[in-house]
């Protein structure tokens, strides 16, 4: 037998250490190193990781101890991703950041800008007070605004503003668009989802708040439209084209119209697991905690005791130095994995293959197809959660970038998968006119029995430099296609694919809220008269329902006319409620809302239209 160095055993039978190698014995014993492995003793070797964890320098754990240090921290990764000087500062930054604030009172502004993740680590958003968290305008001029405010997240805090914004006092502003959730967080004040710069409203395209409680008034003022989800709110001030709320207490009874604010309220949240968030325990070690599924879910959580908690010794933490080879081994070792933030250029596929693993990524983890192969791939196993990455083409089109499940899976309703805070880009960080980005697809869901909470998936009208996309150049498809039965989807965003950008086979589909823009640089020719469509519901389908789908359109390049925003079968389990068009500008317009229903939309003729209640 051979000694081990450097081990202690304790009276559990556990080795404590052993490099990367956990070691248990069969036989309790105490003894010190020197040990020998007698043959009595039966031995059993299993991956453990640190924890605390090694963190890289993306990560930036602040102390509410030291808040000097913290806010110098801050400023530091504010000045490549954020301001307004030039417009959308930091918008195509290479630099990612996640900033982890232990427990505590943090005396601190916390000004979020790109690839920025802000996340309290206690159990509970009370744990962790910030006295600012504040998200500008990224454009002075209002006709900018908080349109390409992006990228960006905060959750598990508490905060009691007491800044004036927009006339209202005590107040935190959260001026941004897609890409930018606020998620159980307490905001023991006003809340305003838009910035005054100059005498006017900057104009916002969001956007998501979810698990959330304002003691005060929520003001979206200027922003196009909004998800609110089962949050509590002390009232909702105004509103514009489509602002929805499901599981809501505080919400607005709804109204449907030609005349905004149009306002879609649904009492219950029919199925949802809340995304999993770090904590920081009073020893210093840190747990993956993981949200229990809920049905008919109404307002926020109140019972934080029955989250599943996973030691960070079964947690890999991934850096972007890490291929899909490493990260896969880890997951073959039934690791959970957190990417820490950073840009990862992938030549090979993440396949998740065990149900119940949790991915979670941090400061907008960007994983890159560079070989055309997609970044994900999760095979037909249940309980999945992948939240909060960025999925990025590359130059070699991929047929998807993120694969879940092989058609015909149905899942499990009481184990289901779900996709959280997770979006997707093509084209965008590339000059076009040098190399183009490409994929069939963004996401497919084959899977049944899957929740989509909060996506945007999004190629790019504009990239770097600010130049325009043109010419149906970083072609793609479609960004969501889903063939799993039963899949439910929250705040589900998607814009300017080339042919129909939603196309939903599976039945028992439901989707609340849905936001989109068809593509600027179409034809008439290769667009409108091929019939494509915003959402399209294939006519095999027999069950769907749908509520605040709006289709937008601003053609710049051409006239261009389509049919309709929406193409859905009929029949007695197919419904829409609140469906809307609206014209942005440009050329051309939307003939109907949805099939051969509801009004044009041109400039000739009214800039929104509604169709409450379809069939």
């Amino acid at each position: 037998p051979t000694p081990i160095s450097g081990v202690s055993i304790s009276n559990s039978g556990l080795i404590e250490e052993c490099g990367k190698e956990r070691i248990r014995v069969a036989v309790g014993m105490e003894k010190k190193v020197p040990v020998v492995l007698l043959l009595l003793i039966v031995v059993v070797l299993e991956a453990v990781e640190p924890n605390p964890p090694l963190w890289p320098s993306s990560v930036k754990v602040l102390d509410p101890a030291n808040p000097v240090q913290s806010q110098l921290e801050i400023e530091r990764a504010y000045v490549p991703n954020g301001g307004h000087r030039p417009p959308f500062d930091g918008q195509w930054s290479p630099y990612r950041f996640a900033f982890l604030l232990k427990p505590g009172v943090h005396d601190i502004e916390m000004s979020v800008g790109y690839y920025t993740s802000v996340m309290g680590l206690g159990s509970t958003p009370k744990d962790t007070e910030i006295r600012t968290v504040i998200c500008k305008n990224g454009d002075y001029d209002y006709t900018g605004g908080a349109l390409s405010n992006f990228w960006r997240s905060a959750e598990n805090f508490y905060t009691q503003p007491r800044s004036e914004w927009n006339g209202h006092n005590d107040t935190m502003l959260w001026s941004v668009s897609q890409a930018a959730p606020l998620r159980r967080v307490i905001i023991d004040g006003n809340l305003d989802l838009f910035q005054v710069t100059s005498g006017d409203a900057g104009y916002g395209s969001g956007g998501y708040l979810a698990d959330a409680i304002v003691t005060g008034t929520v003001s979206s003022g200027s922003q196009q439209q909004w998800l609110t989800r089962n949050s509590r709110v002390g009232f909702w001030a105004d509103g514009s084209w489509n602002i929805a709320f499901v599981g809501c207490d505080g919400a607005p009874e709804t109204s449907c119209g030609d005349a905004p604010p149009s306002f879609t309220t649904v009492d219950r949240t029919p199925v949802i697991a809340e995304k999993p968030y770090l904590v920081l325990d009073t020893v210093g070690r840190y747990h993956l905690a993981v949200p229990g599924v809920e049905w008919g879910k109404t307002g926020p959580t109140t019972d934080y005791e029955t989250t599943e908690r996973i030691d960070f010794s079964s947690v890999y933490v991934a850096t972007d130095a890490d291929d899909a080879a490493v990260i896969n081994a880890k997951l073959a070792e039934g690791l959970h994995v957190v990417f820490s933030p950073g840009v990862y250029n992938l030549t090979d596929t993440i396949v998740v293959e065990r149900s119940g693993t949790v991915l979670l990524g941090l400061g907008f983890a960007t994983l890159v197809s560079t070989t055309g192969r997609p970044v994900l791939r999760v095979a037909d196993v249940d309980g999945v959660r992948i939240a909060a990455l960025l999925l990025q083409a590359g130059p070699v089109e991929t047929a998807t970038l993120l694969e879940w499940g092989t058609a015909g899976y149905a899942g499990r309703p009481e184990q289901p998968g779900v996709l959280q805070d997770c979006f997707a880009r093509v084209g965008g960080t590339n000059d076009p006119y040098v190399e183009q980005m490409r994929a069939g697809t963004m996401v497919e869901i084959n899977s049944g029995n899957t929740v989509i909470d909060n996506v945007w998936l999004w190629r790019a009208d504009h990239g770097v430099g600010g130049q325009e996309v043109v010419d149906s150049m970083n072609p793609v498809n479609s960004a969501l296609v889903v063939r799993g039965d039963n899949v439910t989807g929250y705040a589900v965003m998607c814009e300017h694919t080339l042919q129909n950008i939603t196309e939903w086979y599976g039945d028992h589909g439901q989707v609340y809220f849905y936001q989109s823009e068809l593509p600027y640089d179409v034809t008439q020719t290769n667009y409108g008269n091929l019939g494509f469509v915003s959402y399209y519901v294939a006519p095999n389908v027999t069950s769907h329902q749908a509520w605040a789908v709006g289709t937008y359109c601003n053609f710049q390049q051409a006239v261009v006319h389509v049919d309709s925003g929406i193409s859905t079968p009929v029949g007695d389990d197919i419904s829409f409620k609140n469906s809307l068009s609206v014209f942005l500008s440009g050329n051309g317009g939307i003939s109907h809302v949805i099939n051969n229903a509801g009004s044009s939309v041109s400039v000739q003729s009214d800039p929104q239209a509604y169709v409450c209640d379809y069939p």
